[in-house]
């Protein structure tokens, strides 16, 4: 019996010696793949998300299993640090905005440039041409694996004091800014006080009236329903968007096979596609459907004037300069060379 169990063993031994290298490669796979987002499913950024997830596991028959962990709670809530999480392993995935991991690729500080893209084409200028490209190839010389765009919008500014029409209308005001230093800039060259501070912690900053307003994409003050803590203002002035990026831990990525990665790949793509969508839905046209929808909250909104919005250009002009030098002024003139060109297209 012994020896018939000895036999057992190794002929079994052999039939794992002998299998295909994708069965080895499959044993490398994690039961769950971490994947990171701000903010949760209520919101097209969580949307995506769980989209991304649903797509890859029925397309892999289960293979690679996908778990959303929002609020960046991966890192404790603090979405700056989401970016070094992922290059260190403690996050498997993400779907990250430029503007939270721009401290630690200071490129992607191209999109918060104040009014570089006044349009939706603009955005697309960038994103799906040579500034994208060469984004996703810094990205990827961290060690991380940049697979698709989505996007979280314009950033429009709300407060619970007064309408904000001019640059004057700004001063003394306190406002929850996204961790990047180029925010603080922009906001006390317009005469406010911005703070830093994590998603998680503004509503409650707003609802006490620690601070007066913030900045965010309208699909985000809807969702979070803002106009209940307070943001009884909003001004569309479109200073800057925020594009968000698919990735995948570098290591990760390579223990998955050729075929599991294209179907990640593609399945991010799908998903961005999908969240961009989810983004510009009812923004668009003469008469925007989520303008009327905020306005139904008993919120005011202020549409600049071209001069109005010129006078907010000129007065954060020094910031842009400033930030371009930064940033690399190849790639911004890049940038602003691809916003220009389409314009000739459209």
């Amino acid at each position: 019996m012994k020896r018939r169990s000895v036999l057992a063993a190794l002929a079994a031994a052999g039939l794992a010696f002998s299998a295909a290298p994708g069965a080895w490669a499959q044993a490398k796979y994690q039961p769950e793949y971490r994947l990171s987002t701000v903010v949760g499913t209520a919101f097209p950024w969580g949307k995506a998300g769980e989209r991304w997830g649903d797509l890859v596991r029925q397309r892999t028959n289960g293979r690679i299993n996908i778990k959303m962990y929002p609020g960046a709670s991966l890192v404790a809530g603090d979405q700056t640090r989401e970016f070094t999480a992922i290059r260190q392993g403690v996050i498997d995935l993400a779907i990250g905005s430029t503007i939270n991991w721009s401290p630690q690729i200071r490129q992607l500080n191209v999109f918060s440039l104040p009014f570089l893209m006044p349009d939706y084409d603009a955005i697309d200028a960038l994103t799906g041409g040579e500034v994208g490209k060469e984004l996703f190839r810094i990205i990827e010389k961290t060690g991380v694996v940049p697979l698709a765009w989505g996007e979280n919008g314009f950033r429009e500014v709300t407060n619970s004091k007064r309408p904000l029409r001019r640059p004057e209308d700004f001063k003394g005001l306190k406002f929850r800014v996204v961790g990047s230093p180029l925010f603080l800039d922009t906001f006390t060259a317009l005469g406010a006080n911005p703070t830093q501070m994590s998603w998680a912690d503004a509503q409650p900053a707003l609802a006490s009236g620690a601070v007066d307003g913030q900045e965010n994409p309208l699909t985000i003050f809807t969702a979070a329903k803002l106009h209940t803590v307070g943001q009884k203002n909003v001004t569309l002035w479109g200073y800057v968007a925020d594009p968000l990026i698919f990735v995948a831990n570098k290591e990760v990525w390579e223990n998955w096979s050729k075929e599991d990665q294209k179907i990640v790949r593609e399945a991010a793509v799908e998903a961005g596609r999908y969240c961009i969508d989810l983004a510009r839905e009812g923004m668009t046209g003469g008469d925007p459907a989520v303008h009327k929808t905020i306005a139904g909250f008993g919120v005011g909104i202020v549409k600049l004037t071209p001069d109005e919005r010129a006078a907010f250009v000129k007065v954060t002009r020094p910031v842009y300069d400033k930030w371009a030098k930064q940033i690399g002024p190849d790639l911004v003139k890049k940038a602003e060379g691809a916003v220009a060109a389409r314009k000739k297209k459209s």
